[in-house]
């Protein structure tokens, strides 16, 4: 007896064939279309990937090689009135989130409370003991995160992930858009869609509210940056120049009398917040790891005396940890005294002795992750995987338990993609940002990664993903 095909939600057509609700125009410009004229579409995009120096970086082998960003032409459209929706819940996430980071490095109540287990948070690497005591100017720990939505085989939105660490592909979301505009000017004309090039401006408003500094003295604003080696580098030197801010490295900083200063021709100039895409562990040799040559010294005592803000502060990590996300619908309401908006996606702890004994006995049917990777790293796709690789995570699992988590294999919703030429179903999901300040903001849409070999469902463009852009429409 043959199996029955997995039925999947397709973003843009009907179980019938029909068009969903706003997707009507783009659905009879996809029906209209040739191989001829997809091969024709796919080059533009590679053209001008490549003339507006889109680029990524992966790693191969012990070497970095750039690779020009994988952008799929076929845009993904959600309605705004379902977006409100998505947006309002990812909001109440971010605020409930920030506020738990905060007590967890000063009241710890929630902890006293039982509402999350005290050995889960205190324990985990993630948890910066540097950082107690400590309360960032509008409690916003994680200024900017990434929150990786997906849906399932009936077109419910879940969130899979909390990035809050140095969540990256915000540049990649504006690019996306701008290379829409270039290759299919008409279709993007005949949609009312809601902008996305507004972050930028968004994420300086934010940032400057941080600024230890005067209110309505305009704040120096640096992004600290690994360096050019770095896979999300062309992020960086992005996000700097659209906020005319310096892109630095740790070298160009230095600490004097508790104060942050940038070396420049002119002479020292005092720093009043810094945008770091360099991990803590590496920020200052001080406070964390003492052979590190990308950090500043001293650079946490400026920012503990309130000298200087950093965003996403030291220590937000402890709430991107994947067995703290269990609890974040508890989070809510224990916070905010509000059930979640969005929901959570079926998770096993694995230091349950249960919940692990319920993993190891459906290991082929479960997708198993590391709560502290990320990039689609170390990660078990059950259905996917060989015998011999489920015999090894089953003893990753038995061996170190609180390391892993477990979840369901998701039907992850569909849309076409160009592959050989022509429109194929792949699996997607959606990372909206959100930055979290004197207030909080979230993108009109995000970044949609798509998995481009067929079957796949692994979207992270390290794991061989692509990318479209994304329309929230009227």
């Amino acid at each position: 007896m043959s199996k029955p095909e997995q039925r999947f939600y397709d973003e843009l057509t009907t179980s019938s064939g029909k068009a969903r609700a706003g997707c009507k125009t783009i659905h009879k410009w996809i029906s209209r279309q040739d191989q001829a004229s997809w091969n024709t579409y796919s080059a533009a995009a590679e053209l001008a990937v490549r003339e507006m120096g889109i680029s990524y970086t992966l790693y191969s082998e012990g070497e970095n090689i750039d690779r020009a960003w994988p952008f799929d032409v076929v845009p993904r459209l959600i309605r705004n009135h379902q977006w409100k929706k998505v947006s309002e819940g990812i909001k109440q996430r971010a605020k409930a989130l920030n506020l738990f980071i905060d007590d967890v490095y000063n009241e710890q109540a929630i902890l006293r409370d039982e509402v999350v287990p005290a050995p889960l948070v205190l324990d985990s690497p993630n948890f910066r003991h540097q950082c107690v005591g400590m309360s960032p100017k509008h409690r916003a720990w994680a200024t900017i995160i990434g929150m990786d939505l997906i849906r399932d085989e009936l077109g419910h939105i879940y969130v899979l992930e909390d990035n809050m660490r140095i969540p990256s592909g915000v540049a990649y979301m504006i690019e996306n858009r701008e290379l829409t505009k270039r290759i299919l000017p008409e279709i993007f004309e005949n949609h009312s869609v809601l902008p996305v090039d507004d972050y930028i401006s968004a994420l300086y408003e934010t940032l400057s509210s941080l600024s230890p500094s005067k209110p309505k003295t305009r704040p120096n604003i640096v992004v600290l940056t690994p360096g050019i080696y770095n896979s999300a580098y062309f992020e960086h030197a992005f996000l700097a120049q659209g906020m005319g801010s310096e892109l630095v490295e740790g070298s160009d900083l230095f600490v004097k009398d508790d104060e942050v200063f940038m070396r420049s021709v002119a002479g020292p100039v005092k720093v009043d917040v810094i945008y770091r895409r360099v991990d803590e562990d590496y920020i200052d040799p001080e406070a964390f790891n003492k052979e590190t040559m990308l950090g500043i010294s001293g650079l946490m005592r400026a920012w503990k005396k309130g000298k200087v803000a950093i965003a996403n502060a030291p220590g937000s990590g402890v709430a991107d940890d994947k067995a703290i996300y269990a609890y974040v619908p508890d989070i809510i309401t224990y916070y905010l005294n509000e059930k979640p908006i969005l929901k959570n996606v079926e998770t096993y702890q694995c230091w349950k002795p249960q919940e692990l004994e319920y993993v190891l006995k459906n290991i082929s049917k479960l997708v198993v992750k590391p709560v502290n990777q990320s990039g689609g790293y170390g990660i078990l796709i059950g259905p996917q995987s060989s015998p011999l690789e489920q015999k090894r995570f089953s003893a990753l699992l038995r061996e170190n338990p609180r390391d892993y988590i477990a979840q369901p294999t998701l039907a992850l919703s569909t849309i076409p993609t160009i592959s050989n030429g022509n429109p194929a179903p792949r699996h997607l999901d959606l990372r909206p940002f959100v930055l979290s300040g004197h207030k909080t903001w979230v993108t009109s849409g995000g970044l949609t990664r798509v998995a481009l070999k067929e079957g796949s469902l692994v979207v992270n463009s390290s794991q061989g993903g692509g990318s479209k852009d994304t329309w929230i429409v009227e």
